[in-house]
């Protein structure tokens, strides 16, 4: 996936009153984790963080993150984002700082393209059975969605875990016979059987 800039400052106001200010001011509390460093308290401008998340098509993002005061950007993941109940507005984000050759594990989403010919000539029903897979890579390599094209399946025919295409430097995780996708088989509704002259006329001497 591609890394998209975002900016973010130093926090200095902290705790739930010191949180309240903040959102107040149209910023967003936020961490970011590091393995064997100390997490560091940031803010975010809401709106800028609102934007990024409502245009992406997955959870996870990748972001350049450019903190006030520092020289170089940190490369991280959106780790988690915590929103209000009722307005779901942004209130907390948790940031993992990854190196770009860090292999890390993430679950992707899984989208569909193209017409079916199980579909489109013989009348099946496309069933999306898994709709997010596990995977590793580098953050880089691993795409937002996965997306797979289902114009050649027929009907009948199932796309596993291992049937799915690999983008390179990635690796799926889990059963490799797990379903994705089904094209079950259209149903043939039978037509009542004629009914008999000789069954007419019984059921016309029952009356």
């Amino acid at each position: 996936m591609n890394s998209v800039a975002l900016k973010a400052f130093p926090r200095t106001l902290k705790g739930r009153s010191g949180n309240n200010k903040l959102r107040a001011k149209g910023r967003v509390p936020a961490n970011i984790y590091r393995k064997g460093k100390d997490a560091s308290s940031l803010e975010l401008e809401k709106k800028e963080i609102e934007a990024l998340i409502h245009k992406s098509a997955s959870e996870h993002i990748l972001v350049d993150l450019s903190v006030d005061g520092e020289k170089t950007p940190r490369l991280a993941l959106v780790q988690e984002v915590q929103h209000e109940a009722i307005s779901r507005d942004v209130v907390h984000v948790d940031f993992h700082e990854v190196e770009p050759d860090e292999l890390v594990t993430l679950t992707i989403p899984v989208e569909t393209t193209g017409d079916a010919v199980g579909v489109k000539v013989t009348g099946g029903t496309l069933e999306h059975v898994l709709f997010e897979v596990k995977v590793k890579g580098t953050p880089k390599s691993i795409p937002e969605v996965l997306v797979v094209d289902v114009t050649e399946l027929e009907a009948g025919q199932i796309m596993h875990i291992g049937d799915l295409p690999v983008p390179e430097g990635v690796e799926f995780l889990g059963d490799p016979t797990t379903p994705v996708i089904t094209i079950a088989e259209p149903r043939v509704v039978e037509a009542p059987a004629e009914e008999s002259e000789e069954d007419a006329k019984g059921k016309k001497k029952k009356k």
